[in-house]
């Protein structure tokens, strides 16, 4: 029996649709803020457990291309375009331990995406437990950057002005960067407001506390890790994004500070 027959047609739409739940796989990874090693390394080894002989994956931060080859020299190839990108180090934990015991023991397809469905739809953290970390966060970082306990206080106000702005305007579906502007130029004029009011004295201690919520640090610091790892076009694809997002929070703040002493 000659190779090109080990696979029925049957099978290789078997085959096509693990393939289809392993990209599903690298997409959650990809959309909670794994690095682009991860999600390579995670599918590779997928496809190896599965029975794929060769597996060539290509990530950048938008898109992963994964060509697969079967042990009958016939192979298939499955795009998938990443439109959203968060960041839950928890799904992406999950992930990892799912991949870890598939290419120990592999489970069925059922399994397989049953296990990623309940990652996909896993219960999230509360609006109001996530809203209360911002408002600590930056009432802690305004008073380590040198600010008063009332710039705290202020700072923990804004901070949820900026939390209900940022969530607001995710309806909206606005560009990343005009998101981040928009939402840094609301809260530096809260932030103004409430030194008027008489909540807080220095308004540039507060606004440090609110910076540090919008500044992308987890992607920067994925951006240096992909470089290092030799993916350099999706390492400078990742710092260029970060390095814009951090110029539009720049702006955002600076222009409501600008025409507020102006006025």
């Amino acid at each position: 029996m000659s190779r090109e027959m080990i696979f029925s047609e049957n099978e290789y739409d078997r085959m096509n649709y693990l393939m289809t739940a392993i990209m599903d796989a690298g997409e959650l990874l990809a959309m909670h803020g794994a690095e682009v090693s991860r999600v390579e390394d995670t599918i590779t080894r997928l496809c190896k457990a599965y029975g794929f002989v060769r597996a060539d994956v290509f990530t950048i931060t938008s898109s992963i291309i994964v060509t697969a080859m079967l042990s009958d020299g016939r192979t298939m190839t499955q795009t998938r375009r990443i439109r959203t990108r968060t960041t839950d180090l928890e799904k992406v934990a999950k992930v990892n331990e799912l991949s870890r015991r598939i290419c120990a023991d592999p489970a069925g397809l059922n399994e397989l995406k049953a296990g990623l469905d309940a990652i996909k739809n896993g219960k999230r953290i509360s609006v109001s437990l996530e809203l209360a970390m911002h408002m600590m966060i930056a009432s802690s970082l305004s008073v380590f950057f040198g600010g008063t306990l009332m710039d705290g206080i202020a700072a923990a106000l804004s901070g949820a002005i900026l939390y209900a702005t940022l969530h607001g305007s995710a309806v909206l579906r606005l560009n990343t960067i005009i998101q981040n502007m928009f939402c840094s130029a609301v809260t530096a004029i809260s932030v103004l407001l409430l030194v008027r009011a008489g909540i807080g004295v220095q308004p540039d201690k507060i606004m440090i506390g609110d910076i540090m919520l919008v500044i992308p640090g987890l992607q920067l610091t994925n951006s240096l890790r992909d470089m290092i790892n030799g993916d350099m076009i999706s390492g400078l694809l990742n710092m260029s994004e970060a390095l814009l997002k951090a110029v539009a929070v720049a702006i955002g703040f600076a222009g409501v500070i600008i025409l507020g002493g102006a006025i």
